[in-house]
């Protein structure tokens, strides 16, 4: 998947919004590169992010624990992260086909934003690998 560039502006309070596709059975990554207003790296140093997935919106969503994405700076000083699902987790036991919404919460401090949000289409597997 090719690397999705975002503009980030704390105070605008409006998250970046990113539609994804996973395929069941398979590894999921999704790399991000984060500028600031004037088009600059965003410094992530110190900061920790965080990641939800719900099946649907509303009265009665539930979150997918054993799906949430795992979501780790590959280089914080160059605003640059990594949102990854693996295999095990992409398989239909845990992760079943249809469309979710996520965000992807950044912290600094005690202060939080919703740096990304979107709709994830989740395609059931199809065949097993070989063993």
């Amino acid at each position: 998947m090719a690397t999705k560039k975002i503009t980030f502006d704390p105070d605008s309070g409006v998250p970046y919004g990113a539609n994804l596709t996973i395929y069941g059975g398979a590894n999921f990554n999704a790399h991000f590169e984060v500028v600031d207003t004037s088009g600059a790296a965003f410094n992530f140093t110190g900061w920790t992010a965080s990641s939800q997935m719900v099946k649907s919106i509303g009265a009665g969503a539930t979150t997918v624990a054993d799906a949430t994405f795992n979501i780790g700076f590959t280089s914080a000083y160059d605003g640059k992260f990594i949102s990854s699902l693996t295999a095990a987790a992409t398989t239909s036991y845990y992760l079943s086909e249809g469309r979710y919404m996520y965000n992807i919460l950044v912290s600094s401090g005690t202060t939080t934003y919703n740096l990304v949000n979107g709709n994830v289409l989740v395609y059931e597997q199809i065949s097993s690998p070989p063993s």
